[in-house]
């Protein structure tokens, strides 16, 4: 291959037991980008089922890693080892389906604008609706009031503006794209260190879009691209395990947004908050079904 052909876009996803979902994933791919993209999958599981054959089988590259590395730690191992060539990475859940031009339509975004650092599709739940996937990182006032009020009185203001899903059919800049499917300028991704390791799931797209922000860099949403997230968003079949992890990452972020003594009662109002509502769901989680 000569370097003129070498792709300048990698697809990158993480494995935990995913063959099924990669198959589609992988399926899709071709699709949506009219040249090739370098595909390779991170493998948290290794050894065990059948991911290196589906990944190879699709043409893929696979790489197992040495441990469950997370969602960032694994994205980070393989974007450090991608060629020279690749200029944007496509970073994916591999339960995302890409529709007809989806690759295509975000790296066309990226390139208007140097200093588009992330570019994020619309990104449909099974049924066709849409899930707020761009959006704003929340100020003082509405994390706070979100943090203390989403469970005791989900109908509050601080919520509502939270969970907004605005302007899904406009391109326009956002505080943060959901990891679920974004496209990422690798020299922006590099700049900032690529994900924060220290959220070993949840909350890892949030704090990459901040870091983002605050380096300089645009995160744009566009509704020209689509995908849709097989796995869907809902929470109703979490764990109790799972609820604790969300609130750590949540909690992490919190100490790093909100970091240094002028910001303590900040971080005191917004933690009890989290802590409260990580309580009452994980109590949720634990009631028999009806």
């Amino acid at each position: 291959m000569t370097a003129e052909a070498q792709p300048t876009v990698a697809v990158v996803s993480v494995s935990y037991g995913s063959e099924a979902e990669l198959t589609a994933m992988l399926a899709s791919v071709p699709a949506a980008a009219s040249d090739r993209p370098l595909v390779v999958i991170a493998d948290n599981l290794p050894g065990t089922g059948t991911t290196r054959e589906v990944v190879t089988g699709a043409g893929g590259i696979y790489v197992p890693m040495r441990s469950n590395l997370g969602y960032g730690g694994a994205i980070n191992e393989v974007v450090r080892g991608l060629p020279p060539a690749i200029e944007w990475v496509m970073i994916t859940n591999p339960d995302v389906v890409f529709h007809a031009g989806a690759i295509d339509r975000l790296v066309e975004t990226g390139a208007t604008d140097d200093g588009i650092g992330a570019v994020g599709p619309i990104v449909r739940n099974d049924d066709g609706s849409v899930y707020p996937s761009a959006r704003e990182v929340p100020g003082i006032r509405v994390g706070s009031g979100h943090a203390l009020f989403s469970n005791l009185w989900p109908g509050n203001p601080w919520t509502r503006r939270y969970h907004a899903a605005t302007a899904s059919d406009t391109e326009r800049d956002a505080g943060w794209l959901s990891g679920s499917c974004v496209l990422v300028r690798r020299a922006a991704f590099d700049a900032i260190g690529g994900f924060d390791e220290g959220f070993f799931m949840y909350f890892e797209d949030v704090d990459l879009g901040f870091r983002l922000s605050r380096a300089g860099w645009r995160n744009r949403f566009t509704p020209a691209a689509e995908v849709t997230h097989t796995g869907g968003h809902s929470t109703a079949g979490e764990s109790a395990a799972m609820i604790r992890a969300h609130h750590r990452s949540a909690e992490r972020f919190i100490r790093k947004k909100y970091s240094g003594v002028v910001f303590w009662p900040v971080r005191v109002v917004l933690l009890t908050g989290l802590r409260l509502r990580s309580t009452l769901a994980e109590r949720r989680a634990a009631r028999p079904a009806a």
